[in-house]
Order: C-alpha cells, then sequence, then structure tokens
C-alpha cells in the first residue's frame, strides 16, 4: 500500500534556530518552510521534519541517515564545516571516521546540535 509512497522523516529539536543552521548551512538541506511545529527541508526530495519539542533525551543508535555515493569525500566536506564524527573504541574506523562494515558498507555518524545520532552510508 505505502510501497510507492515518499516517506517524511521527522527528527526532534529543543533549539530550533541552532537546528536550522545545522542543516541548512552545515549539511546544506535546503529550507522549505517553518510551520512553527516543525522546520521543513527537502532531504534528497523527501520531506525532513525538524519538529520543535520541549523536552526529550537523544537515542543511542542512528535515527536518520544518507546514502551517499562517495563517503569519503562526503566526510572530508562535512569535516570542513566542523562537523564533528563520532569515535568508537569498540570497532575500527579510519582517519575519518569511517567504518568498513562486514557486508562491505562503510558508515560514519555524527550528531546534530540537540545530540541526535546520524549517519553517512556508502552500499
Amino acid at each position: 500500500m505505502l510501497a510507492k509512497s515518499k516517506p517524511v522523516c521527522f527528527i526532534p529539536t529543543k533549539d530550533a534556530k541552532r537546528a536550522r543552521a545545522f542543516f541548512e548551512k552545515m549539511l546544506g538541506l535546503k529550507f522549505v518552510s517553518d510551520d512553527k511545529f516543525a522546520l521543513v527541508f527537502n532531504a534528497g526530495g523527501n520531506m525532513l521534519r525538524v519538529v520543535r519539542v520541549q523536552e526529550f533525551t537523544p537515542l543511542p543508535f542512528t535515527i536518520l541517515g544518507w546514502e551517499v555515493k562517495d563517503i569519503a569525500k562526503t566526510a572530508e566536506a562535512l569535516t570542513a564545516k566542523k562537523v564533528t564524527f563520532e569515535r568508537y573504541g569498540f570497532m575500527k574506523q579510519d582517519e575519518l571516521g569511517i567504518w568498513d562494515a562486514p557486508g562491505g558498507a562503510k558508515v560514519a555518524w555524527f550528531k546534530d546540535p540537540d545530540g541526535n545520532l546520524l549517519s553517512i552510508s556508502q552500499h
């Protein structure tokens, strides 16, 4: 029933001004609108709603990710914009923070200003 429908992504923020700067300026997403409930961005042709919330606790796992063509190039570009990639002691990551998964995927994680865990991956 929903197989041909586009998903809408939701991510919480306690500080819409900081979130807008991060998603628009640092990640390069196109800002679409602010409907006072959420900031709306175009994320690869899908709607990303950065929802205003009073309180929340960031989850300890990835809640939003992007599949990219060249993860090293993307990680370098994000690092140049001051995005900091997470480092985990229990897995081997390269100098950019990229992990080579056993199945062949490559993944790197970073956080938004609210502490939400995001990722880039190459499959």
